[in-house]
């Protein structure tokens, strides 16, 4: 089997590397000419995963063509707002019998959709997976067990997924709930934006705790309401994605809340930062999302207005602490 993978940020890298190490002849499609040059020379990403070796069977590339063309399988890994675009370029390339895995987590800003609804609008007609989970890119690279989720209608083409992915250290499970994985995925960024935030204005475990455990209970609430199995919310692509998100130091995500709870601006918390934040667009698509389906998320909202509306961070715990006593199972 041939495989391609779309993106060679830091993700996208330690998923081709995985296939190749797997025994694939795998190529790395990258936007960025260095990193190409990079993974052929040197055998590493320099930019975006300084430091560690990779598979010396990956082939990175510049072309479109030249990555997907006799693709089987093709794991797309841009980020939310270059997905459509990167995945239009390349569409004319791709096999009409090739399986897509998409591992980009977050919402398009301008429709909120999911990113397999991307791939499945820009290249239709093929089996579509989503991948999702606990996993940072370097832990994978280094070898640590890591376990994630591939999810389809087709169950076919999920397996197919599951099998070539997994590995000693990678544990592929399969699902069926498209929308809860990548929601999955998607909202755990915002939640760990929070939980940087709470920890930059300097709360403790106590608050972290309520935080994460509130916050997978908005995740739930709006998943329900597109269609997703609360249970999925329970697994891998939920509390399991969460936890890791919003309490590893390798967490993006976490990292910039934690500025702004010191008192950053979300400008300077941005500033020469290589890798994509994917919680602070996907903040505002949630907000907009749960708007529409009249779906109540307090600390999404609290979020958007520290991030974009210039509200004290030092004042959010407070006021949710203040909002009208409720049950706790309210779905």
């Amino acid at each position: 089997m041939r495989c391609a993978v779309i993106g060679a940020g830091a993700w996208g890298t330690a998923l081709a590397d995985l296939l190749a190490g797997n025994g694939f002849e795998t190529v790395l499609w990258a936007f960025e000419s260095d990193v190409a040059s990079s993974i052929n020379d040197s055998h590493e990403n320099r930019r975006f995963l300084s430091g560690l070796p990779l598979c010396v069977d990956l082939r990175a590339t510049n072309n479109h063509r030249d990555a997907l063309c006799d693709a089987d399988l093709v794991v797309y890994a841009a980020p939310s707002d270059h997905l459509r675009r990167i995945a239009t370029e390349g569409a004319v390339h791709v096999r009409r019998e090739a399986i897509l895995a998409v591992a980009t987590k977050g919402l398009e800003r301008r429709t909120l959709s999911l990113m397999t609804s991307v791939i499945e609008q820009e290249v239709p007609n093929r089996a579509v997976v989503g991948i999702s989970g606990p996993s940072f890119a370097a832990e994978v690279v280094a070898g640590h067990p890591t376990a994630i989720v591939a999810a389809s209608a087709n169950i076919e083409a999920a397996v197919a997924v599951q099998s070539a992915l997994s590995s000693s250290t990678f544990r592929v499970y399969t699902n069926s709930d498209v929308i809860g994985v990548e929601l999955g995925g998607a909202l755990k960024n915002v939640m760990a934006v929070a939980t940087g935030i709470v920890e930059g204005v300097g709360l403790g475990y106590n608050s972290r705790a309520a935080l994460i455990t509130r916050g997978l209970h908005e995740m739930t609430r709006l998943g329900v309401a597109l269609g997703a199995d609360a249970l999925t919310f329970a697994g891998l692509a939920g509390v399991g994605d969460l936890v890791l998100t919003c309490t590893g130091s390798l967490s993006r995500n976490r990292a910039i809340g934690l500025e702004i709870g010191k008192g950053a601006s979300l400008e300077d918390a941005l500033a020469g930062k290589e890798t994509v934040a994917e919680g602070v667009p996907t903040t505002a698509s949630a907000l907009e999302l749960a708007a529409r389906h009249k779906v109540d998320m307090p600390i999404v909202q609290m979020v958007y207005r520290i991030l974009f509306e210039g509200h004290a961070a030092r004042d959010a715990v407070p006021e949710l602490m203040a909002r009208e006593l409720r049950s706790e199972q309210d779905l």
